[in-house]
């Protein structure tokens, strides 16, 4: 009997999954809020590797812009930049400058960076224009940074067509590279391509499409393949041994409800996951904190940035956002 207690002892110590995660810096409510527009949305966060920071990119909605008509805030919008040494103090740096704007107006969504080689690659969700509506073209380019704030175009992906958003890239097992994005023309489905070298991209097929979804996130943690997504009734979790059969997990979706917390009493969207170098897990999202505030069209359009760190409990991946956070973020 001492043995057994020992061993599931042990076995807390030793998985950063289960362990009682106080260590680190205690995260404030919301983690950020963007000073300029109050619109920041979509974050991905990146190691600079030169300024021993983290960065964190960021959809720039223009919330506080009321006077456009339909959706013209959600549209001319650049990429915000956000830096902080661990995780859970967030200070604004400014907007990435990216070298990829046609005199026909442009919108930049939902970047997604990761680096390889020394050279850092930004995937993006380009939009020809400002419009009061959702009905135009779609497309994401890639653009390449050395530093993280100065970014060169080297091209436009022709993927299965011109209503696609949302990248999220990782490298295979073998060495080559995979992405997922969502096919607004297809119901909202997430779609794959592939790449040997992150510049040449040849188009696969649908991998998920049990439900409307967008901003697909996947990542590998504790030895299996994770994707979220967010469905607009909080994020759905899916699991895959090879990155090729996605699994829905069950007993509902993450941040479905309301937390209790400051800016966080509305369900969680589009979200990124950063892994430690300890193990631990987190799970930076964004809210629209005042959506149910009738009479502000401010307090409807403005978001805000939460975190909460993940758990994995009887096979599943969970959260409480109403747990304090102690972010202890390793690059």
């Amino acid at each position: 009997m001492k043995k057994h207690i020992y061993l599931i002892a042990l076995l807390f110590m030793t998985c950063p999954a289960f362990a009682q995660s106080t260590t680190g810096t205690l995260a404030p409510k919301p983690v950020y809020r963007d000073p300029v527009f109050n619109g920041a949305a979509d974050p991905t966060l990146i190691w600079n590797r030169t300024k021993k920071q983290w960065f964190m990119f960021y959809t720039n909605r223009r919330a506080t812009d009321t006077t456009d008509f339909g959706v013209s805030w959600v549209h001319g919008t650049d990429i915000g930049i956000a830096t902080s040494a661990d995780g859970a103090g967030w200070k604004y740096l400014g907007t990435a400058k990216i070298n990829y704007k046609p005199d026909s107006g442009y919108t930049y969504w939902a970047p997604e960076i990761i680096e390889h080689k020394g050279l850092y690659h930004m995937y993006l969700t380009y939009v020809p224009g400002v419009f009061a509506d959702w009905h135009h073209p779609r497309n994401i380019i890639h653009l390449t940074s050395k530093n993280l704030t100065d970014w060169k175009f080297e091209s436009t992906l022709h993927l299965v067509n011109d209503k696609v958003i949302d990248p999220c890239v990782l490298q295979l097992p073998d060495g080559t590279w995979r992405m997922w994005y969502n096919n607004e023309a297809d119901k909202k489905s997430i779609y794959y391509a592939d790449s040997p070298d992150l510049y040449h991209w040849t188009d696969g097929s649908k991998v998920i499409d049990d439900q409307r979804g967008e901003g697909p996130k996947t990542f590998k943690w504790l030895n299996q393949y994770w994707m979220i997504t967010d469905v607009w009734e909080g994020l759905a979790v899916y699991s895959s041994a090879d990155l090729k059969t996605w699994t829905r997990q069950e007993g509902g979706n993450l941040l479905a409800g309301a937390g209790k917390g400051a800016d966080d009493g509305v369900k969680g969207g589009h979200c990124d996951v950063r892994i430690s170098a300890n193990g631990r897990a987190y799970l930076y999202y964004f809210v629209h904190p005042g959506i149910r505030i009738k009479g502000s069209r401010y307090q409807q359009q403005r978001s805000s940035i939460q975190v909460v760190e993940l758990k994995y409990e009887d096979g599943k991946i969970v959260c409480d956002r109403d747990t304090p956070t102690y972010v202890d973020l390793e690059p």
